[in-house]
């Protein structure tokens, strides 16, 4: 019953009517604001006086070629310090955790393991190409 709900994070909505009323005249903004109060977690990252918090992510073991062993800090969400991804293909369009770049449907991704409770970055998306390149250095 509470899986179908249209839940909003109470935390990041005061975190986009903050950036609102502070006057951050960003079009942006306003926007993104809209955008989280509808659609609740999964878009979730509102920026705070029209500037994102930055994301760490850190790949500290991989136990098989499809796995991945994350740590994963956002001073706003969640931290996870030891977080399985597992490979797959992003079914959305997306930013890549680690690299910022562009994610297309159909592209090789690593993904947080499903589990319960869902983890606060269920939506996050690495790119395979930049996990491998970060484990090879």
């Amino acid at each position: 019953m509470l899986a179908n709900a249209n839940f909003t994070d109470p935390w990041m909505r005061t975190l986009g009517l903050l950036s609102v009323l502070s006057g951050d005249t960003d079009a942006g903004v306003n926007e993104l604001v809209a955008v989280v109060s509808l659609n609740g977690r999964k878009n979730c990252d509102l920026p705070v006086m029209g500037k994102r918090f930055e994301t760490q992510v850190h790949v500290i073991d991989r136990p098989s070629k499809s796995t991945a062993t994350v740590i994963w800090r956002d001073p706003t969400r969640c931290s996870y310090g030891d977080q399985v991804w597992h490979a797959s293909r992003a079914r959305v369009f997306g930013v890549c955790a680690m690299s910022g770049q562009a994610i297309q449907p159909g592209d090789a991704i690593y993904k947080p393991r499903p589990c319960r409770p869902v983890p606060l970055n269920s939506g996050a998306m690495i790119l395979r190409t930049v996990l491998d390149n970060a484990v090879a250095l």
